[in-house]
């Protein structure tokens, strides 16, 4: 390790470097053959440096990931040992370098934080297996070239040599909000980097590593402590980080990394390596959790050693796009409308950093794999929230065409702001009332802004996710009130808590359910435990005083819940008249449809529902059972397809009958061909985001709906399966 600390010292080129690393390892290992293979791409491993194969193969050999032993150690991020490389499964014979002559291999994944960058291996003619202890030594001098690896020490001309975090990248994840963006990074957790992985002291790096650790004991038993009103599974989050960091195996393998070479942060990180490896490759979701535990523990004891924390001393770019693994409510509220986009490596598309996202209209892309490392902060990006896209570092090429997409969109945006005193008017003369969607305070200005002539929901669940404990009652009707004041005499539609599936409160006990989407949520948990229900429609009545007041409910099923949860609007409108309080001056309560079952529901409860919204998002994916998060299979279907417009057209005839106002509120409601095809089937009320009600209002005022339902009518009946082609044929002639 000494010899390789001194070797990386050299003020040498990348190639020397690399090249004098292979003849310390073989000379090292009493081995005929050392030789490094990086990646030059995500599929293809090149031979980059070798000490007694064929000078010649250097950068010429070249094999696909899988392909040999060299392929399958970095496809399985194991080591292979083997005292006779030819007989193994798997086994190529590459006669440029010479190797037909060498029989014992000991490959070990080169990897940092479980990404695998190459391979490292030796080989020898005699037939024999390597011990563990040079096993162990190979796996320590791996850790030690990823580091130096990470940090460019290796850099020179081709792919397999290029400096890390300065090629262009594109990542394609699932469009969490949609939206263009172009910016700059910002790590919401910025990046550990070990300068020096190899210990000049392995006394004095054991010492750090003992005392790191005991200050890490410290601040978990002072986080358990102070965790007494944390329900029981965040007890045991900590509970199993407590384990670990008083385990004797875990501080004895670091320990042994140090005595072998490694400085602490590098053993710590090596540890790390080992336990991301160990997840990718466990089938048990407990034993999955706990490695991550590990994982974060270990990223923790990390930032203690390095002293590298949140707070870097980097200022954030003028243009912040967010790239973080994932990210809570709470703190993604913090950056606010600061952020021009969100690029998360996890996440879903329904995700409470979603719903945050979309409150705040930036765009969103979730599951962009491994993206957070390898963006550093201040890296160029483009974040393409329509389709799910991230270009890091684009070329040039990708960035002129972006900003001419952005600039067209920004063109057009101008068109609609001459809209936003006008009705949304049909050519032949029907009116569409276009409402926007909420969940903060800070949309209320988009209200008068965009055009909308109200809020056509307001999701009152965010003051809840981004909470520690419940909301008090008194806070939520100031909230409630400060909303009605903001919509200034506009119609707003608040939705009671939509909890559960993807959208759990920090508060409450997760349930363990095989399909969350159908599970306990929403109405369902209001009517099981109603005290929180009643609570909030206590605040939207006193928040309404002598107001308007519409209320709806959310994920009804079945006309009885229905009901039932306004049974218990009435009992706490009559109780809050007992205790005194301003009434408001009207009221209306409806419910959104977004079960199929309620489709069929009798008519009775039609006649009953003061007003009833579609909620499109939900009412699609149950329609089609095409779950909205599962990227494979949310596309795969068309909101224009004829049996959903048929269930659509069913549902609007059936409030017409009961001359119940009828609204369609989703993602769908948002865009314009969609929009004019629920307007053309006599929907006369659409919620959406903000931004689109310019392009929907434009395109519906263009647009004869009576010719337009004659269109989709007829495609209906022809047989196809989709509206859309014919649609767009007739709305591309209108406009030629």
């Amino acid at each position: 390790m000494g010899r390789l600390r001194d070797a990386l010292a050299e003020d040498s080129a990348g190639q020397e470097r690399l090249d004098r690393v292979t003849h310390i390892i073989a000379s090292s290992m009493g081995t005929e053959v050392c030789s490094i293979y990086l990646f030059r791409d995500s599929d293809t491993l090149e031979l980059c440096a070798t000490e007694g194969l064929k000078p010649e193969s250097v950068h010429q050999t070249r094999m696909r990931i899988g392909e040999g032993l060299v392929g399958r150690v970095a496809r399985t991020k194991r080591y292979v040992n083997t005292p006779d490389a030819p007989a193994e499964k798997g086994f190529r014979y590459m006669p440029e370098t010479g190797e037909e002559v060498y029989s014992s291999f000991l490959g070990v994944p080169i990897q940092r934080l479980g990404e695998t960058l190459g391979v490292l291996v030796v080989q020898s003619k005699r037939a024999r297996a390597y011990s563990d202890d040079e096993v162990y030594g190979m796996e320590v001098v791996a850790m030690v070239l990823a580091e130096m690896t990470e940090l460019g020490a290796f850099v020179g001309e081709g792919a397999a040599l290029a400096a890390l975090h300065q090629r262009p990248a594109l990542f394609r994840g699932g469009s969490g909000q949609e939206g263009i963006a172009e910016g700059r990074v910002w790590l919401h957790e910025p990046r550990v980097v070990v300068t020096n992985p190899i210990a000049d002291d392995p006394h004095e790096e054991a010492r750090k590593l003992r005392a790191a650790i005991d200050h890490l004991r410290v601040s978990v038993d002072e986080l358990i402590a102070t965790s007494v009103n944390a329900d029981k599974d965040q007890v045991q989050v900590l509970e199993a980080y407590r384990m670990f960091a008083n385990s004797k195996g875990w501080r004895r393998r670091m320990e042994e990394d140090i005595y072998r070479g490694l400085s602490a942060a590098a053993a710590v990180e090596k540890e790390q390596s080992n336990a991301r490896s160990r997840m990718a490759q466990v089938p048990d979701a407990y034993l999955r959790e706990r490695l991550h535990d590990l994982d974060d523990l270990s990223n923790r004891l990390l930032r203690i050693l390095t002293g590298q924390g949140g707070e870097t001393g980097a200022e954030m770019p003028e243009d912040p796009i967010l790239i973080a693994k994932n990210i809570g409510p709470a703190e993604l509220l913090e950056y606010g409308r600061n952020l021009k986009g969100i690029v998360l490596e996890e996440g879903s598309v329904a995700s409470h950093a979603a719903v945050v996202a979309r409150a705040l209209a930036i765009p969103l892309v979730v599951n962009a794999g491994r993206i957070t490392a390898e963006a550093l902060n201040g890296d160029p990006i483009i974040v393409d929230g329509d389709q799910g896209v991230v270009h890091l570092r684009p070329e040039e090429s990708v960035k002129g065409a972006f900003r001419d997409k952005m600039a067209m969109q920004a063109e057009q945006q101008k068109r609609y702001v001459d809209l936003r005193d006008k009705p949304a008017v049909s050519e032949d003369g029907q009116t569409v009332r276009l409402y926007m969607n909420a969940g903060l305070m800070a949309d209320l200005p988009s209200l008068e802004s965009s055009g909308a002539e109200g809020v056509g929901l307001f999701r009152t669940e965010l003051q809840f996710l981004v909470r520690a404990n419940v909301p008090k009652r008194g806070e939520l009707a100031a909230l409630y009130a400060r909303v009605l004041d903001a919509a200034g005499g506009k119609r707003v539609i608040f939705r009671t808590l939509d909890i559960g599936s993807d959208k759990v409160l920090p508060y409450m006990k997760p349930t363990e359910e095989p399909n969350p989407a159908l599970g306990w949520r929403a109405i369902r948990v209001g009517l099981d435990k109603p005290g929180v229900m009643r609570m909030q429609l206590q605040a939207m009545i006193r928040a309404a005083a002598g107001r308007d007041l519409s209320i709806m409910f959310p994920f009804v099923a079945q006309f009885d819940e229905f009901l039932e949860a306004r049974e218990l609007f009435y009992r706490e409108m009559d109780r809050e008249q007992r205790m005194g309080h301003q009434m408001p001056s009207s009221f209306s309560v409806g419910a959104m449809l977004e079960t199929p079952s309620l489709a069929f529901a009798p008519r009775q409860f039609f006649e009953e529902a003061d007003f009833i919204s579609i909620g499109g998002n939900d009412l699609k994916q149950f329609f089609f059972a095409a779950d909205r998060e599962n990227e494979r299979v949310r596309r795969r279907y068309d909101t224009l397809n004829t049996s959903f417009l048929n269930m659509i057209d069913m549902i609007v005839r059936r409030c017409d009958e009961a001359e119940t106002p009828l609204s369609f509120c989703g993602e769908d409601a948002g865009r314009p061909v969609e929009a004019v095809c629920f307007a053309a089937l006599g929907m006369r009320q659409l919620s959406m985001r903000p931004a689109s009600v310019g392009p929907v209002k434009h395109l519906i005022r263009r647009t004869d709906l009576g010719e337009l339902r004659e269109v989709m009518d007829q495609a209906r009946t022809s047989g196809l399966q989709s509206v859309r082609e014919p649609v767009m044929d007739y709305l591309f002639r209108r406009d030629t």
